[in-house]
């Protein structure tokens, strides 16, 4: 009985000064809320992690892959096409941020909706000079329609689990001080 008790009041101080494992490396939405400015005001921060989508796409290889390739990092997952103007101009951003933030915690996965072809999609990223930023393709749209992405670019921030956190449905520009701010944010939550 008092290995119970020593036991029940273990647990009831750990829960009392916050190491509950069940609540830790959670996002604290409100404070992420308050920060957004800029571009980042139109980011969608979710209060409840939505679940992990399972759809495939490709890579330039026509390799089958799946975003659970990347879990233990927080994605920024862009879906785009060569022919929408406002995908094109925040590839630059993007490409941009992949470099700055490490690579161990964050990573930055562009997927190509629809027809796209690997030698525009290649010649698009040579003219742009996109070099840190990997060639992937969804040419029949499941995994935007998973998503329900219903126009581009649409931008969705996952947790290191791989469900959706946030999500911004139009052009921004990722390279800025208000989106490093709130990636990093997001970042230092699962840490």
């Amino acid at each position: 009985m008092t290995k119970i008790r020593i036991l029940c009041a273990t647990l009831y101080t750990l829960l009392a000064v916050g190491a509950n494992p069940l609540t830790a490396n959670t996002l604290n939405v409100d404070n992420l809320l308050n920060m957004r400015s800029g571009d980042m005001r139109l980011v969608a921060i979710h209060t409840e992690p939505k679940a992990m989508v399972n759809t495939t796409f490709s890579d330039e290889n026509d390799n089958t892959l799946n975003l659970s390739n990347y879990n233990g990092k927080v994605i920024l997952l862009n879906l785009w096409a060569t022919w929408c103007a406002p995908c094109r101009a925040e590839m630059p951003s993007l490409d941009a941020i992949n470099k700055k933030i490490s690579a161990d915690k964050f990573e930055v996965v562009t997927i190509a909706v629809g027809r796209n072809s690997i030698p525009i999609m290649k010649q698009f990223f040579k003219e742009n000079s996109i070099t840190s930023l990997t060639l992937h393709r969804d040419p029949k749209m499941k995994l935007a329609a998973s998503f329900g992405v219903r126009g581009l670019p649409a931008t969705l921030i996952l947790n290191p689990e791989g469900q959706e956190i946030a999500r911004i449905q139009r052009e921004a520009d990722w390279f800025s001080q208000d989106a490093i701010n709130l990636l990093e944010a997001i970042i230092q939550s699962y840490e």
